[in-house]
């Protein structure tokens, strides 16, 4: 442990409930868990999870050669691993060389499965890219400048596509169905045009795609590294585009039937601007379809724990990042209803719709020209 680490009493040593005691142990309790995130990553980037999760149960020898890493690297981070409790290992009094560790039940689809809802190791490289911007987003907040998307690297942008992918590939055919005017459209002839705007790298456009076999869905992100990486994921799949276009050339490219935003809006430096586009890009009976936070309807504090954890994406990426681009609107992460409601408004569409969806961390809305 570093020099200047606290004392036991943070640790659940003592039973103290002094203010200053309590915010001790949360802070530690944080430094844990990042921690144990940047060790997540590290199996993550490696390959580590997957090797384990298709094995019997491995020694430190066996992940080196399967892994191809250093077997020293390979016992510290599976003892980690294992006194996180994050794998289990077979015998703990075994010569080190000798223990095998292996992933308990229910661990693997929380670690090695892209495809789960449960899977949020994505979380450690969004961390990872946040952590190589922030003596960026420190002097940013010095100046009041921004700090590019592309510099909070490619461990982002990969985690970022991550995380929201299970939603992407489970969800959102059921969100676009529920609602009425949006599900028949894409389900008639001739064959709708769809906008996924602010697409990243593809997985919601090809969502759509899927859901519905007779549309076109064009996938929109002005980041390029994104749409690179898009193209790729997708191969030749049947009624799918990706272009780097800023939102601005929306009514060139139109008309479409439908226009989705999908955790995009509050990122964006001029969300009146999109909007405004996006509704000239519109079809006579189109309809732009909104996803962001779900955060509380007013400010409060404390807040709950989702609250907190937009905020904390916010500190440190997402209003920097929506200050990039002068002059911004910086909304921040915490897009509340009545605040996309009034850029909804603002931007010329006669009505939002604030969604019956349930999901616990998007609101949905349906924009009507």
């Amino acid at each position: 442990m570093p020099r200047g680490a606290p004392a036991r009493s943070v640790v659940g040593m003592t039973t103290t409930t002094s203010p200053t005691d309590a915010l001790t142990e949360r802070l530690f309790e944080s430094a844990l868990a990042g921690l144990e995130l940047f060790s997540i990553h590290l199996g993550w980037e490696l390959g580590l999870y997957q090797t384990l999760a298709t094995s019997d149960p491995l020694t430190s020898a066996d992940l080196a050669e399967r892994a191809a890493i250093d077997e020293r690297y390979a016992r510290e981070w599976l003892e980690q691993q294992a006194v996180a409790g994050l794998h289990a290992v077979d015998d703990p009094d075994a010569p080190a060389a000798a223990r095998r560790f292996h992933m308990p039940d229910g661990h693997a689809e929380v670690l090695a499965d892209p495809d789960s809802p449960a899977f949020v190791t994505p979380f450690a490289p969004m961390l990872v890219g946040i952590a190589r911007a922030l003596p960026d987003v420190a002097r940013a907040y010095r100046t009041g400048a921004g700090v590019p998307y592309e510099r909070y690297g490619a461990e982002f942008r990969a985690g970022q596509a991550a995380i929201n992918r299970p939603a992407f590939i489970h969800e959102l055919a059921g969100w676009l169905e529920s609602v009425p005017e949006i599900h028949a459209r894409l389900s008639a002839q001739p064959p709708a045009r769809v906008a996924d705007l602010g697409c990243g790298l593809g997985a919601s456009t090809l969502a759509i795609a899927r859901a519905y076999p007779g549309a076109h869905v064009e996938g929109i992100d002005s980041d390029p590294a994104s749409i690179a990486e898009a193209i790729d994921a997708a191969g030749a799949e049947d009624g799918v585009t990706f272009c780097c276009r800023d939102a601005d050339e929306l009514a060139s490219a139109g008309p479409y039937d439908l226009v989705c935003i999908f955790e995009a809006l509050h990122d964006m430096a001029r969300p009146v601007d999109v909007l405004a586009a996006a509704r000239a890009a519109l079809s006579p009976d189109g309809s732009v379809f909104v996803a962001d936070e779900r955060v509380a309807d007013a400010f409060v504090a404390p807040g709950d724990a989702v609250e907190r954890i937009m905020y904390g994406w916010s500190v440190s990426h997402c209003l920097p990042t929506s200050r990039a681009e002068q002059p911004s609107a910086a909304l921040g992460t915490a897009l509340r209803a009545d605040t996309v409601i009034g850029l909804a408004a603002d931007a010329g569409f006669a009505r939002t719709d604030v969604l019956p969806i349930d999901n616990d961390f998007f609101r949905f809305y349906r924009l009507v020209a």
